[in-house]
């Protein structure tokens, strides 16, 4: 049997068609702008998204990285999610080498930050405090997508208050699908956007940074320096474009498998499904059969990633079908029952 892997949707493989896209691609040497399909995947998503131009980079964790210290300055502030990836899982990068201070803020169930909490952590003008800067969000945030009377209404904070918004876009495009709207419906309220092509959309590498023309030179240099400079890059902006064609519409169908496979565990004992939203499900499992169950699933050929807290998430994504989600209930029915 092959693996069912659950982990993330970052562990997609590259299909034949998207490798063959890559081996057709044109290149040249990027860091003299010379690779015209990366210029290309630039182009395409800055007007798609509706910003003057794009940077492609390694990973999102660099170009959220660029974002911030494009926007910032040493000794400035941004106001993120204490849960958000920018903050808690991209190795305090924005502190370590750009001195910015995060100021962190507890999240609602929603995945939004509550702006007012937001308005009175601006901080005022005053040699004591870190200048406030920015205002960074997610989206989607645990598979949810942020409405989008929030992202007016912090779009309208951010104005008034003399900051700039940035958004970590690692999964934008599924919280167009799941809204029914388009990316650049979202993108439109930030000033910049960080678009991952390795998660839901397949391809192996790549992000791209958005925004102003003059905040995207900024971020050209910094890549530079923070060693993201590539040469013949468009084998892999090859796969993304291959993603944005192939891949945007389809996430609905992991959506999908994520609620038929939050549906077939709700009512084992022992288990709970807390949550469910776009193509994530988050389970909780007693601590002290984490160890047997991760047992249990290696022995399926399913892995999940089971830690040591009870709460475990699973993320659906193109190379997992109907069959697997099935094997996947299958599995776990048979652990809990």
């Amino acid at each position: 049997m092959d693996w069912i892997d659950l982990r993330s949707d970052t562990v997609t493989l590259p299909s034949p068609a998207m490798r063959e896209a890559m081996a057709r691609a044109e290149v040249g040497d990027d860091v003299y702008g010379e690779d015209p399909t990366v210029n290309a995947l630039q182009q395409r998503l800055a007007g798609d998204l509706g910003f003057e131009a794009g940077l492609f980079v390694p990973s999102g964790t660099q170009s959220n990285l660029l974002a911030l210290m494009s926007h910032c300055q040493r000794g400035d502030e941004y106001i993120v999610g204490m849960d958000a990836h920018t903050y808690k899982y991209e190795g305090g990068g924005a502190a370590v080498l750009g001195s910015i201070q995060p100021q962190p803020l507890p999240q609602a169930a929603d995945g939004t930050l509550p702006l007012d909490a937001v308005e009175r952590a601006v901080k005022p003008d005053d040699a004591h405090y870190a200048r406030t800067r920015l205002l960074c969000l997610e989206n989607t945030w645990h598979g949810r997508a942020l409405p989008q009377e929030y992202l007016a209404a912090a779009r309208a904070l951010c104005d008034r208050r003399g900051l700039a918004l940035h958004l970590d876009g690692a999964r934008l495009f599924n919280a167009a699908v799941s809204q029914g709207a388009t990316a650049r419906t979202i993108a439109r309220h930030f000033d910049s956007v960080s678009v991952c092509l390795s998660k839901g959309l397949g391809a192996p590498v790549g992000s791209v940074l958005l925004g102003a023309g003059s905040l995207i030179e900024k971020a050209r240099r910094l890549r530079k320096m923070a060693g993201g400079g590539m040469r013949q890059a468009g084998i892999l902006a090859a796969a993304g474009q291959y993603a944005l064609d192939h891949n945007v519409a389809r996430l609905a169908d992991d959506h999908a498998r994520a609620a038929r496979l939050a549906d077939g565990l709700r009512d084992l004992p022992d288990l709970e499904v807390t949550a469910q939203h776009t193509n994530m499900v988050f389970i909780d499992a007693p601590a002290e059969r984490l160890q047997a169950l991760k047992a249990h699933m290696d022995q399926a050929r399913v892995r999940l990633s089971i830690g040591y807290t009870p709460s475990i998430r699973m993320v659906l994504h193109m190379d997992v079908d109907d069959p697997g989600v099935q094997r996947t209930i299958d599995a776990l029915q048979a652990f809990f029952l």
